[in-house]
């Protein structure tokens, strides 16, 4: 069952909302301002975020792009009143994947999500291939060809990362807290471990003060 986070401060359209959701077998958590959905962001995992953008405390926009940020990449549609060019750029800007303006017909909105979480689970549930490489996500293990390449769980840590973020900038910032776990990590330290995955292959960029990049050219 897939899980769905709705942000949306409207009582008698999240009502709506989840019931449809519900009815077509998602699991729906509602919360009704930007505040509340990142902490939800932090102790569950979604497959999809349904996001207003007037709300209260955090709107939309910026609660999006602080997770992308992160390196949140779940996908994400805004659904809002707001109809106007820079509105619609901006919400592309801090990474949306779709836009849908209300009103709406809900038809058209479950369509969309269908859509979103086939693309992801054709991505995310199997492999993630560039050039001779393959990483299989529900195993954690990264092939070349058909031989198995054993990772020490730092370097395999940030090759999933890699992986499931492949093509966009993973910040350095999210790198050293996620394998610090806790701990401090070092900057140095984190350069060795890309050293040590180019050395295998992985065409890794150095994305100059900001992060890393698995990019499929």
């Amino acid at each position: 069952m897939s899980k769905i986070l709705l942000l949306e401060d409207d009582e008698v359209l999240s009502e709506t909302l989840i019931e449809l959701l519900e009815s077509e077998n998602f699991e729906v958590l509602h919360v009704e301002d930007g505040e509340m959905a990142l902490d939800a962001t932090f102790v569950s995992k979604f497959d999809l975020l349904l996001l207003d953008v007037n709300v209260p405390f955090l709107n939309g926009f910026e609660l999006l792009k602080s997770l992308r940020e992160s390196g949140d990449m779940t996908p994400a549609i805004f659904i809002t009143a707001l109809s106007d060019v820079a509105s619609l750029s901006q919400g592309f800007e801090v990474g949306a994947d779709d836009y849908i303006k209300k009103p709406f017909d809900f038809d058209e909105l479950l369509i969309r999500i269908n859509a979103l979480l086939k693309k992801r689970y054709h991505t995310y549930s199997n492999e993630i291939t560039i050039g001779d490489f393959r990483f299989v996500i529900e195993k954690d293990e990264l092939y070349s060809g058909s031989k198995f390449i054993p990772l020490p769980p730092y370097e395999l840590n940030i090759t999933r990362i890699l992986f499931q973020n492949l093509n966009k900038t993973v910040q350095k910032e999210y790198l050293l807290d996620v394998l610090g776990d806790g701990k401090e990590m070092s900057e140095g330290a984190l350069r060795v471990h890309m050293t040590k995955l180019r050395k295998i292959g992985l065409p890794i960029d150095t994305i100059k003060g900001i992060g890393y990049r698995l990019e499929n050219s």
